[in-house]
């Protein structure tokens, strides 16, 4: 059983809470969520473009639900993407991962598992490309400029206000400046509206995808649930002004935090949480990050939260008289 944990390099979010009753809803999907993984280009010709002026080709797609109808959409954000590949990590065998391409099959395999209980399903991209439609501004020696950055994390946003989605969730994965940076992580912000249930869906996000890994005998460490205070990747140097100095103060997550003047103006409208299962940095973890059955049983996990966050409340049943 491995428990080592060390200081977080978080490009996104991060940290944690209690467990839930899991088992009940992951058991039967891993079938769906390993099917989904294998067939992202199938997955992609069935959705609608939200807005095909605004995002780069195949993203903001939405999905109608595979059986049934809850009437409830979910927002999944596979994190980074195209010239940006988050955070880069080595499995075991030496392979060098990047997280781009191990968030987006796990978004389309809890897409499937989702699609398949009954919700509409908007996810940030099908393809390993950014959100955004980049223009020559956005680009930077051929990665992202510090606008681009800016303009792509705040495309996922808008997204999901597009989406009118009950829930968004992030998909991502967590990097260390040592190999022994390890374990599971969920963020979330309580400087919002619905600060309360950002928090539920955020422990239920770290509850179940540990329980999905647990089940397996991984032993990931719980590093627990935290505000996304102080999480934010500021990029640039703050020296410079303008939007390099104004990405260092903004103490969030762009994904989950509020507007901040002449900063950010189109924060989330829903509830939302995001979720760093493994480290791509340990080579035990980033093995498990990039097989496709690891990715599957991530998928079950967050899948199951999802449905946990959005089932209807339990009716109270009236005291029966002494």
């Amino acid at each position: 059983m491995r428990r080592r944990r060390g200081p977080h390099r978080v490009g996104g979010a991060l940290l944690g809470g209690a467990v839930l009753g899991a088992s009940a809803l992951l058991g039967p999907l891993s079938a769906a969520g390993a099917a989904s993984a294998r067939a992202v280009s199938s997955q992609a010709a069935k959705g609608i473009a939200l807005d095909p002026a605004m995002f780069a080709t195949g993203a903001c797609m939405a999905f109608a639900p595979t059986r049934g109808n809850r009437h409830q959409t979910v927002f999944l954000d596979a994190g980074h993407g195209g010239i940006d590949p988050g955070g880069v990590g080595t499995t075991e065998d030496g392979s060098q991962i990047a997280e781009s391409q191990i968030n987006l099959p796990i978004e389309l395999a809890s897409m499937a598992i989702l699609r398949a209980h009954g919700f509409r399903v908007v996810v940030s991209r099908t393809q390993d490309t950014t959100v955004l439609r980049l223009g020559p501004a956005d680009v930077d020696d051929g990665l992202l400029s510090l606008q681009g950055a800016h303009d792509d994390v705040a495309a996922r946003d808008e997204c999901a206000n597009l989406s009118k989605a009950s829930a968004l969730v992030g998909i991502y994965m967590d990097a260390g400046y040592e190999s022994t940076n390890a374990g599971s992580i969920a963020a979330y912000d309580s400087d919002r509206p619905f600060a309360q249930s950002n928090l539920a869906l955020a422990t239920d996000l770290q509850n179940a995808v540990l329980w999905a890994m647990d089940a397996e005998g991984w032993g990931i460490p719980n590093d627990g649930v935290q505000d996304d205070t102080g999480l934010g990747s500021s990029v640039g140097n703050p020296a410079d002004g303008g939007l390099a100095a104004a990405s260092a103060a903004y103490d969030h997550l762009m994904l989950l935090g509020p507007a901040e003047t002449g900063y950010f103006t189109t924060p989330s409208t829903m509830p939302g949480a995001l979720i760093e299962p493994l480290y791509l940095t340990d080579p035990y973890e980033g093995t498990l990050a990039q097989g496709a059955s690891g990715q599957a049983v991530i998928a079950q996990g967050i899948a199951g939260a999802v449905e946990q966050f959005l089932a209807p409340p339990k009716a109270a049943h009236p005291a029966t008289p002494a």
